[in-house]
């Protein structure tokens, strides 16, 4: 005879104190709110309200339509939230890989403003993690080329070369290929072929440095760098607080070795409000680095 439906606009009507407000509330128009209750009172037999009244006054069959609605409603609208959020997987941390050893010191003021999870084993194959669903963010420089993977630009940096003062090279304003194909090279310890210094600079030259040194992060390689042990070439960020102590100096790659860093996210996924808080909060923080680019709106 009546159902579920009709007990919420009765509901709203008395809540809303007319039909036009109902109707608004739940995105009807007036007439066809109008017209659900008039069908209603003719199943009943018995008008339900008064019309033209303010606020609305119920009849009898009305009031206890409302009554009955005051009962039942409320335990089925919690038991419908109910479902819906556990068929919603709970939010968890935003799980993040970070292709860049010399990131870290201004990334991670940045992550700890919001739950994210940094995972690790992946730090220079994460692209496939987030085909395979098991990473939400990869910050990089080195983009893979592939349909599963949208790459957002953050910011333009500079790859400088650091050496001794006292290095030979020191004395040149800038640093040609065959400047570094008798110098021994400090790097990460990553795939030769992904140091942007060899893949960007020496092999379109076809050369490669003499030695490859591995330090394992940013501070022991400029320590290996001011101690003579080699050359690096590293982000401007890296160096700045060396320079400064006039422990090391760096010069140009060429006319300038430009690199751009990236935010990896899997294709055709919207994008969440906190990545998009994340990621132009790391482009705000990139603004402050040394060496570094904005993009051009």
């Amino acid at each position: 005879m009546f159902e579920l439906k009709h007990l919420r606009s009765l509901a709203l009507l008395r809540d809303k104190g007319s039909l036009a407000a109902a109707a608004e509330a739940l995105h009807l128009s007036q007439s066809a709110l109008s017209h659900q209750l008039l069908e209603l009172e003719q199943r009943l037999g018995s008008p339900l309200f008064i019309r033209k009244s303010r606020p609305v006054r119920f009849t009898g069959p009305g009031a206890r339509l409302l009554h009955l609605a005051d009962e039942v409603l409320p335990p089925i609208e919690a038991t419908c939230q109910a479902l819906q959020a556990g068929a919603r997987p709970a939010p968890g941390p935003l799980r993040l890989a970070i292709e860049c050893h010399s990131c870290l010191h201004w990334l991670l003021p940045v992550l700890a403003e919001m739950e994210v999870e940094l995972v690790p084993g992946q730090l220079f194959e994460p692209q496939q993690g987030l085909l395979q669903g098991e990473l939400d963010l990869v910050l990089t420089a080195d983009p893979q080329p592939t349909g599963g993977i949208r790459y957002a630009p953050l910011f333009d940096f500079e790859m400088r070369l650091l050496l001794p003062p006292t290095h030979p090279l020191a004395q040149q304003i800038g640093i040609s290929p065959v400047d570094l194909a008798s110098q021994t090279l400090l790097a990460y310890p990553v795939p030769t072929g992904r140091l942007d210094v060899i893949r960007h600079f020496l092999q379109p030259a076809g050369l490669s440095p003499a030695r490859i040194r591995v330090g394992d992060n940013s501070q022991m390689l400029m320590q290996m760098v001011a101690a003579g042990w080699g050359l690096a070439a590293l982000p401007s960020w890296v160096s700045a607080e060396y320079e400064r102590q006039g422990l090391v100096v760096s010069r140009a790659l060429g006319t300038g070795l430009w690199r751009r860093f990236y935010a990896g996210m899997p294709a055709g996924q919207r994008q969440p409000g906190e990545l998009t808080s994340l990621l132009a909060r790391i482009r705000q923080q990139g603004r402050s680095l040394p060496g570094v680019r904005p993009l051009a709106r």
